[in-house]
């Protein structure tokens, strides 16, 4: 096989998802044109297309809030099961169970059957970017809708609109607790400390600082991007009055701003004065954010780690960070230097799939989907990458060493063994399968191993389980 067939796996099994039959002799014929074919200005592809929006979600969940007060202040405890449909908390908990399900299971059908892997792959980088976990109730229900709605329609505009779009979604307003927001020298502040009580009879509000320190530390410029606490207290009070819609808000639905919880005055942040001016005083800063330099260096870094290499190639990142800075942010162009950059396609795969990856590979190695969340949601569980569950706003690591540990690698075993076992039935010749989906990346020692597998089961299992199938 000459280069350009090896080049045509790396296409296809680094910069997407996993191979599928054909997908690679496809690729081969011209690897950068078929990856640059998959950028478009309209974004990424949204599965659960049909699901309902954030703001259903954000109703359904005020209507189980109004439904809990009323059934305790009639006297009903918390979680009574006898109540059956009715009990309000078990309403919940349903809630949260079939709109996480549906998402989880349309996202995974949708990367194993794409026909554009790289832009899959595009887009999930940016969602792990932009964090929002459901590990919250009220947050659980909206972490599909803002990947859909804030995250997917943006992947390969400019980053500024990506960073404006994520930051005031209601799911990343809530995640990081901006929605309870209020400025220490705001109306409602003044009134909380007549009354002794927020402004809706709850404990007195104060100003919280998470989604100003995470969009600085996580988001844009990075831990050593240049600001100081400082900097951090000031963003969070310009950010101030970015609430959620309540019942009080008739007719609105979603994100609201609240003048009387935003804190007055002139912001100074990372040594730039922001004149008082309501919402369009954090819009000024978010914009200033996607445009610094330390904000190119700090996400194209991180680029370069996710396709690459956990030891990101100086030169690719300088490459990233020119287009970056030369086109204002746009990530079509972006990810087309990214395709074009010659260290992108070194022939040593370099990175170990994720969980996710490697379940979606598997998937499309053999040409199937999940047909039930059985199938995935507790096996990504097992492996460590519960869906939509990141442990904290930094996202799931990008790096080899947290899923590379000895009893990692055994529940992976584990999970190739059982899918072999009910999958690879279907599979006729395993070496064959072997080189179509890894091609001219698949070596001589894992070939003759799978040839020489006692059963078509083991021979699947073999296969990925192989270092080329874990790695991409």
């Amino acid at each position: 096989m000459g280069q350009r067939d090896l080049e045509g796996a790396i296409a296809v099994t680094r910069f997407g998802v996993g191979a599928r039959a054909g997908e690679i002799g496809e690729a081969a014929r011209d690897p950068r044109g078929w990856l640059k074919a998959q950028v478009r200005r309209e974004g990424a592809e949204t599965f659960s297309p049909d699901a309902e929006s954030s703001a259903q979600r954000l109703a359904e969940f005020r209507d189980y809030r109004r439904q809990r007060v009323m059934a305790e202040q009639a006297g009903a405890p918390p979680g009574n099961r006898s109540a059956g449909d009715d009990d309000p908390v078990m309403k919940a908990r349903r809630f949260v169970r079939d709109n996480t399900v549906g998402d989880t299971l349309a996202r995974v059908r949708l990367a194993t059957q794409t026909q554009a892997g790289f832009r899959e792959r595009w887009a999930l980088f940016w969602a792990n970017h932009f964090t929002v976990s459901a590990v919250k109730l009220q947050v659980a229900g909206l972490v599909g809708p803002f990947e859909n709605e804030a995250i997917r329609p943006h992947v390969f505009g400019r980053f500024a609109d990506l960073l404006g779009a994520a930051e005031t979604h209601p799911a990343m307003l809530l995640y990081l607790d901006q929605a309870q927001s209020v400025g220490p020298n705001s109306r409602a502040a003044q009134v909380q400390r007549r009354r002794g009580v927020g402004p809706d009879g709850s404990p007195q509000r104060g100003l919280n600082e998470n989604l100003a320190r995470e969009i600085l530390e996580l988001h844009t410029v990075g831990v050593d991007g240049g600001y100081a606490q400082a900097d951090v207290t000031e963003f969070a009070r310009a950010l101030t009055g970015l609430s959620i819609a309540g019942p009080r808000d008739a007719g609105v639905q979603g994100v609201v701003f609240r003048p009387q919880t935003h804190e007055p005055g002139a912001r100074t942040v990372m040594g730039v004065r922001y004149a008082e001016g309501g919402k369009a005083q954090a819009g000024a800063i978010l914009a200033d954010l996607a445009a610094r330099p330390q904000t190119a260096r700090f996400i194209c870094t991180k680029i370069a780690r996710h396709f690459v290499a956990d030891d990101p190639p100086p030169a690719l990142v300088a490459r990233l960070e020119r287009a970056w800075l030369s086109t204002d942010g746009d990530l079509a162009r972006v990810a087309e230097t990214l395709i074009d950059a010659p260290e992108a396609w070194g022939p040593r795969p370099a990175k170990l799939k994720t969980p996710y990856e490697f379940v979606v590979s598997s998937y499309r190695a053999l040409g199937g989907e999940p047909r039930g969340i059985g199938q995935v949601g507790g096996v990504l569980g097992g492996l460590g990458q519960r869906p939509f569950g990141a442990p904290s706003p930094k996202g799931w690591p990008d790096e080899a060493a947290p899923w590379a540990a000895s009893d990692a690698l055994v529940k992976r075993m584990q999970f190739a063994q059982q899918f072999a076992a009910v999958a690879g039935s279907r599979v006729q010749d395993p070496s064959a399968l072997a080189g179509l989906t890894l091609g001219a990346r698949l070596g001589s020692t894992s070939a003759t191993a799978i040839a020489r597998a006692e059963s078509r089961a083991e021979a699947v299992a073999l296969l990925l389980m192989s270092p080329e199938f874990q790695r991409r």
